[in-house]
């Protein structure tokens, strides 16, 4: 047999392959996934998470209200475990002091003359 015979050949067993196997899969049901139930830990008593979800259905708006800026500052201050409760206070919320600058040694300093 002629070798470009049989590359066609082949060439069109594979293509007929290729369609035959793209219209099964197109005429399968999608398989339904079970709906898993999403729970969130929420602690007894605790209203941030509800307060989260609030603000996060807000969209834009929850960026000028000063409870979801007090909300997502409590977050922050949970999830890095900082005990200072003025250590990611709101913006607005109270004035920011800053600390001093800190000062580059100088030769006197470093018992250099």
């Amino acid at each position: 047999m002629d070798s470009k015979v049989l590359a066609r050949t082949g060439a069109a067993v594979f293509v007929g392959l290729a369609v035959a196997m793209t219209l099964v899969q197109l005429r399968e049901e999608p398989a339904v996934r079970p709906e898993a139930a999403t729970s969130i830990w929420e602690p007894d008593g605790d209203p941030l998470p509800a307060q989260l979800r609030a603000c996060a259905q807000m969209g834009e708006l929850a960026l000028s209200s000063p409870d979801c800026r007090a909300a997502w500052a409590e977050k922050r201050r949970r999830f890095f475990g900082v005990e200072h409760p003025d250590a990611y206070a709101a913006v607005g919320d109270k004035p920011v002091t800053s600390a001093p600058a800190p000062q580059s040694p100088t030769p006197q300093s470093r018992g250099e003359n």
